[in-house]
């Protein structure tokens, strides 16, 4: 089978698609014929080495958590799960940027109908960030809620759920994003130079809770504009978050099949939009990976290692 590998720490031109031996489920897993599978942010930092002591790297080092596709082949003592289903989910073994993948029984949920291939792919890591981060600052009806990055993979989706809970958001985001952003019910206020100042006027001066989806000083602007630590919550500073003691719930905190489920019904009906940036075949990661690190992408980018079946 087709799989991405890279041999050493470095630059998008590291990432190659390699024939590799296709995996054999072993007990309690399946083998996934992958349909769609998303591409992250954190991956760019383990490629390159930056975060190595968090996530350390052996080589050759594949890709990819985020998945959805066919069962093809099941193990021993497999549980929920058969031949033939339509299924979406994740692997912590960096292994779904590939045409197969070996995923846990535990770590797989059905496909809804309705919910496209490109959408059940790049939902895992997006969808469980964005669920911990909303579930961290708990907003409720009577919350101001500022999101940076909020038309980014996570933003996007902690935006509506904490919309879902009756707050009131404000989406900092670039002016392109920002009529996608009202028709979700965010105020839309633009980043950079002066925020801390749009900010005040947009809330009227009161903001209860933060979520920061991007880093680059927004803890210090949530401290900023007097909100408390238990109620800022960031996915990429953590060094400051130690120092003025915010929350760190990221994907890991509500990684799981149950959420996992939850989200994807959510979408299937509509309520919940994870928007498609791209979508890129396989043989093409680094071009993913280029248009990615640009960092100006509303919604997720996809690779699709196979093509979708007829339904």
């Amino acid at each position: 089978m087709k799989a991405v590998r890279f041999h050493e720490f470095g630059g998008i031109d590291v990432l190659r698609v390699e024939e590799v031996e296709r995996p054999v489920p072993g007990p309690g897993q399946v083998l996934v014929e992958v349909r769609a599978a998303g591409i992250q942010p954190g991956e760019v930092m383990i490629r390159q080495g930056a975060r190595h002591e968090r996530w350390p790297s052996t080589f050759p080092s594949g890709q990819g958590s985020d998945l959805a596709g066919v069962v093809v082949e099941a193990g021993p003592q497999v549980r929920g799960v058969a031949v033939g289903d339509e299924v979406l989910g994740f692997t912590h073994n960096r292994a779904s940027h590939a045409e197969y993948v070996v995923v846990d029984d535990v770590q797989l949920t059905p496909r809804p109908e309705g919910l496209s291939w490109e959408v059940a792919g790049s939902l895992y890591v997006a969808g469980t960030t964005a669920y911990a981060t909303v579930f961290a600052v708990d907003p409720g009806p009577a919350d101001t809620v500022v999101v940076s990055g909020a038309a980014g993979g996570v933003g996007s989706l902690a935006v509506q759920l904490a919309r879902r809970r009756g707050a009131t958001v404000i989406g900092l985001a670039s002016e392109p994003n920002h009529a996608w952003l009202k028709d979700y019910g965010v105020v839309p206020v633009a980043y950079g130079e002066g925020v801390a100042e749009r900010i005040r006027q947009a809330s009227g001066g009161n903001v209860d809770a933060f979520i920061d989806t991007y880093g680059d000083g927004y803890v210090d602007l949530a401290v900023e504009l007097g909100v408390r630590p238990a109620r800022i919550n960031t996915i990429r500073d953590w060094q400051t978050a130690a120092k003025v003691g915010a929350r760190t719930y990221g994907e890991g905190a509500a990684a799981c099949a149950v959420v996992l489920g939850e989200l994807a019904r959510l979408a299937a009906r509509g309520e919940l939009e994870v928007p498609i940036a791209r979508v890129y075949p396989l043989e093409r990661v680094r071009d993913a990976f280029r248009e990615l690190e640009r960092g100006h992408t509303h919604g997720k980018i996809v690779l699709r290692p196979l093509p979708s079946p007829s339904r």
